[in-house]
């Protein structure tokens, strides 16, 4: 069968977006916008997979799925062009979950090493969800028969899994895929990764060994979305750098983290590679570097962080925007389960 070329990814609402969200996934979802079918889709069930503390109860759960939807339009993906929606809206996240539920096998899930990450020592007391997070992502890619994901480095092991799942599915109802039409037994495309950009996984400004994250305890350690250009001056300013100077090939990079990651962080937003950044300030000291990232950092990010300040003051139209995405989105995921749901044998509805 041939697939239609089409793009799927997530984004958590779990609040305090930063320059690692958006270097890392919102940057490559506005270029796909471009070449692609795009659906992207703030994903509001996997949010609720840990504990209230981490995704911070109801009220905060829907101010994160809002301020999200916000930066993705802020950023520049056209709701109207593609689909931008909240996965809770579209059942069939949940119901296509319960059918690779019964495909998956346990020792594939017992292998993910984000579950370990997450649920720490007390992995007895972690949720069920957050077990079975997976295949809840399986179910969100493939409920719209997607080709491609972007995802960062810590997503490929889940994204792999969705191959996995795909291609038991296609193997084990092979006959019943067969027996509807597709006279090649397949249902489920196998989707590809996209991971591309110099600063696919960026990293705190405080260690550079350790990924940019919301949950660091200090604000100085990440760029904010929301950050205004005083902030995010003074934050490029206090990063942590080491004694040498810049180098001018990327070999020199090598053994350097923090240096690495300044630099990436300027060659992703520049749209330029590594190289080309360090030919341009290679030998020279790093408050020179710096004062040039603070420039660029407040040209790309301002304009993002006053749109976002400007949709977030009207929750109405971020509703609007979510609610006719899900209406779209629907149309393609009830189609795909009216056929699933055929293959495995259930009887429906006409």
């Amino acid at each position: 069968m041939a697939f239609v070329e089409r793009v799927f990814s997530g984004v958590q609402p779990t609040g305090n977006l930063h320059l690692g969200n958006y270097l890392g996934a919102i940057v490559n979802f506005v270029k796909m916008q471009e070449t692609h079918n795009c659906i992207y889709c703030v994903v509001d069930m996997h949010a609720i997979t840990q504990g209230m503390d981490v995704w911070g109860g109801p009220a905060e759960l829907a101010r994160n799925t809002r301020e999200v939807t916000a930066a993705f339009i802020a950023a520049g993906i056209d709701p109207k062009k593609h689909i931008v929606f909240n996965q809770s809206q579209v059942a069939g996240h949940a119901e296509l979950a319960w059918i690779f539920n019964c495909v998956a096998r346990v020792g594939w899930l017992s292998r993910m090493t984000q579950f370990k990450e997450k649920a720490g020592k007390d992995r007895e007391n972690a949720s069920v969800g957050l077990y079975d997070y997976p295949v809840l992502m399986a179910a969100d890619i493939l409920l719209y028969r997607a080709t491609h994901v972007p995802v960062g480095e810590d997503q490929k092991q889940h994204l792999e899994l969705s191959r996995d799942i795909a291609q038991k599915f296609n193997n084990d109802f092979g006959d019943s895929i067969r027996g509807h039409g597709l006279s090649d037994g397949l249902f489920f495309p196998l989707p590809e990764p996209f991971i591309t950009g110099p600063a696919t996984r960026v990293m705190s400004l405080r260690d550079g060994t350790k990924k940019m994250s919301k949950s660091d305890a200090s604000d100085n350690s990440r760029i904010n979305l929301t950050d205004d250009a005083d902030l995010i001056a003074q934050k490029i300013r206090k990063a942590k750098t080491d004694p040498e100077p810049l180098p001018s090939e990327e070999k020199g990079l090598e053994n350097r983290p923090e240096a690495d990651n300044l630099v990436g962080i300027y060659a992703a937003l520049a749209d330029r590679s590594k190289s080309d950044v360090l030919r341009e300030f290679g030998g020279g000291q790093f408050s020179s570097f710096k004062n040039a990232l603070v420039e660029l950092c407040v040209a790309k990010l301002s304009p993002i962080a006053s749109e976002m300040k400007r949709l977030v003051a009207d929750p109405g139209h971020v509703d609007k925007i979510l609610i006719d995405g899900a209406d779209r989105a629907r149309v393609l995921a009830d189609e795909t389960m009216r056929a699933a749901q055929d293959i495995v044998g259930f009887i429906r509805k006409s």
